[in-house]
């Protein structure tokens, strides 16, 4: 960045900066600095009964707040766990006659934002904060860039937080420093993995990783991104799921498999859809989707009690219940019951005038699936608040699904439905090789007519099964959406640390 794009902040640190290499003290010192404590610990664990532990505790993190009284300073670091509050005295740090380290150092060349590491010992000031202390005092990394102002009360807690989504998001490193519970959300996400695969790893599913690479973009209908692989001088996918490789891996003889898949789909943003997004599959052989539809009950009851303590979560302004059973309605009988229009016998046309009569917009090439997809996108999914599996599908809409074992023309599959949105989509897994294989066909003819998001044949996959899948039940969970929905958080945005945007025009 040239200097005079600089703000005048930005110029008077880095004059500072410089001062502090002419007085021989390294701005950027060597990393190894060796932390006894955390600020949250100390102040959990310091009473009268354990001072001598805190006699001689080592403490660094980042100013957020300084206040002088003249030879004294009350300085506020932000560590990894969260703020507390320092007493460097003039006479504590320079002992000795030379006092410039406090003089140059303490009360001119640091700022709010600088890293710094002191040692010293724990007491309780007269109002009754906890504060280290300090009898040395190290300069760990010097900050060139004011942070934004935050506004905090007397405790220290924010009441005028920096809430512009476009700071916010673009510069994630900064919103974490300032925004408090930016931190605390990522931390729950780490939680809820955990959780999962605690749970997962408990009942002896095998945790997998599988190509993010794929030469055919299969198991799931979506544009995928594509690339190009220079040695081999052909075309390659980011994958758009992980499904048709999870499966290959029942047919190899494993039992229970899964993954938290990172996948990429060429599609449009919103504030529940970012190209780039991370979904947990699991296959389990022997089993259907009434199994899945308890285990996964199971599972978020888990999950709410893990992160709430409890299985009433409140989302916006609604309490939703984790506790088992979820309600099961079909996707027709949804849409009859949200529309009073029974679309369960109607052909393609018919569909398309249906769409038409409820002002639902459509693209030419859609075929029966994705116009009964449409209705129910636009008429009854937002309906759903209360946790519920919407299920038996059209075979139309599934191409790797199993056909129902009851009802024709349907296929044993479910979506989970939780405050309006889709959070997971399961099947009994169609294992027929020859149903396979001409449900693919259809894919492609649906692809010729326009439909970007048709699925390719996979001919490997159709081989996998020619040697024999067991019987098989799937699920995908949107981690993303779920992290939303246990966070309280309205966008997609504010649980991925780093979501995609526009790139910046002036790049300096």
């Amino acid at each position: 960045m040239s200097q005079q794009h600089l703000s005048e902040q930005e110029l008077i640190r880095r004059d500072k900066l410089n001062e502090l290499k002419q007085l021989g003290i390294d701005p950027y010192p060597a990393p190894l600095y060796p932390v006894s404590h955390y600020s949250e610990d100390i102040k959990a664990q310091f009473t009268e009964e354990t001072k001598e532990q805190f006699s001689n505790v080592t403490v660094a993190g980042r100013i957020m707040t300084l206040m002088s009284r003249g030879k004294v300073f009350f300085i506020k670091i932000q560590d990894n766990k969260g703020i507390i509050q320092l007493y460097v005295k003039r006479d504590d740090i320079c002992p000795g006659e030379d006092k410039s380290l406090f003089d140059n150092l303490v009360k001119r060349l640091i700022d709010l934002g600088d890293f710094i590491g002191v040692t010293g010992s724990v007491f309780i000031t007269h109002t009754g904060e906890t504060t280290v202390h300090a009898n040395t005092f190290t300069l760990l990394a010097k900050s060139l860039k004011p942070l934004p102002v935050v506004k905090r009360d007397e405790e220290g807690n924010v009441f005028d937080a920096v809430t512009d989504p476009e700071f916010r998001y673009r510069q994630r490193y900064a919103d974490l420093v300032i925004n408090p519970d930016v931190k605390d959300t990522f931390l729950k996400r780490t939680k809820i993995v955990n959780t999962i695969r605690d749970f997962l790893n408990e009942q002896g599913a095998l945790e997998v990783d599988t190509p993010v690479l794929q030469a055919i973009p299969g198991g799931a209908a979506a544009r995928p991104f594509t690339t190009h692989h220079n040695a081999l001088d052909i075309p390659f996918y980011l994958r758009i799921a992980n499904e048709l490789y999870l499966k290959r891996l029942i047919v190899g003889g494993f039992d229970w498999v899964y993954e938290f898949s990172r996948n990429f789909r060429n599609e449009g943003m919103d504030r529940t859809h970012n190209p780039e997004f991370t979904v947990l599959e699991w296959y389990t052989a022997y089993k259907d989707y009434f199994w899945m539809m308890e285990v996964t009950e199971k599972l978020f009851e888990r999950l709410a009690i893990a992160i709430h303590g409890t299985t009433d979560v409140k989302v916006g302004e609604n309490i939703i219940s984790f506790k088992a059973p979820f309600k099961r309605i079909s996707i027709l009988d949804s849409i009859k019951e949200n529309t009073g229009i029974d679309v369960s016998e109607m052909d393609e046309e018919q569909l398309r005038a249906t769409c038409k009569q409820l002002k639902i917009d459509v693209k030419p090439g859609l075929g029966k699936g994705k116009l009964i997809d449409e209705l129910f996108g636009n008429t009854s999914e937002h309906t759903y608040v209360q946790p519920t599996f919407i299920t038996d599908y059209p075979v139309e809409m599934s191409p790797l699904t199993k056909k129902h074992r009851e009802k024709a023309g349907l296929v044993e599959r479910f979506e989970l439905m939780v405050n309006g949105k889709e959070i997971a989509n399961a099947y009994s897994e169609l294992n027929d090789p020859i149903d396979q294989r001409e449900r693919f066909e259809e894919q492609v003819k649906l692809m010729e007519r326009g439909d970007d998001e048709a699925m390719y044949i996979d001919h490997d996959f159709l081989r996998a099964l020619e040697y024999g899948m067991p019987p098989t039940s799937g699920i995908g969970i949107g981690i993303d959406r779920l992290v939303m929905l246990l966070t309280n958080q309205p966008s997609i945005q504010d649980v991925l640390f780093f979501p995609q945007m526009r790139p910046e025009n002036n790049q300096g």
